[in-house]
């Protein structure tokens, strides 16, 4: 074989190559889209229905010590954006959002105080979750100034979400949940292709603090 007759023969594999990527990209792509289309109209639907419940919230705090009252969730708003991918329109995420109030009444004042790096950390960043409307003061030794304390003043409100992100060469979706379960953050991934009613209702489940197997 000729020289010549070897560079045709390895273009035509890449070339080959090349079009077998291409075809499973645009499969993939497919598959995340139809996922998509399916999650946001039931977002949109779970939303309405929450937004007359107004369901009872999970427990929180901020230092794992001082509880917050009962609350309850409120104010279920559903957002989505679309980007460009490959010249075709697709979904960029999905999300809803929610605010987290007290049960009964409005929101109140609370005071935490923490006194060593591990528990100010933790303190700080559950802060940051929504976020919570605070102001920190730092007390100090009446006479020798030194800091004993840093203490933190709160208002019981904070938010929560899900948020649905999706990964169109892969053929997988990001979820990011905020609060959902206390302050906390949970991150995990599913194929599109698993992305159906019963996995759905399972998220809603733990949405509203109750026994589910989103996780599993």
């Amino acid at each position: 074989m000729s020289f010549l007759n070897q560079l045709k023969s390895q273009a035509k594999a890449l070339q080959k190559e090349q079009g077998e990527q291409q075809l499973n990209l645009e499969e993939n792509t497919a598959r995340t889209e139809e996922a998509c289309r399916f999650a946001l109209p039931y977002f949109q639907d779970l939303a309405r229905q929450l937004n007359v419940i107004a369901p009872a919230g999970p427990r929180f705090s901020l230092d794992g010590k001082t509880p917050w009252p009962a609350m309850k969730l409120v104010e279920f708003r559903v957002d989505s954006r679309k980007k460009t991918l490959r010249s075709r329109e697709v979904f960029d995420y999905i999300a809803m959002g929610w605010r987290v109030v007290p049960a009964i009444g409005e929101p109140v004042g609370g005071v935490v105080r923490v006194n060593f790096p591990p528990d100010l950390q933790r303190v700080e960043a559950r802060l940051a979750m929504g976020p919570v409307k605070h102001e920190r003061k730092d007390i100090r030794h009446p006479e020798k100034n030194t800091l004993q304390a840093i203490e933190f003043e709160y208002i019981t409100e904070t938010r929560g979400n899900v948020v649905i992100t999706p990964d169109h060469d892969k053929a997988v979706l990001g979820f990011r949940l905020l609060n959902a379960v206390g302050f906390d953050i949970t991150t995990t991934t599913r194929d599109a292709a698993q992305l159906r009613h019963e996995m759905l209702d399972e998220l809603a489940k733990l949405i509203v603090s109750q026994p589910n197997r989103f996780d599993r």
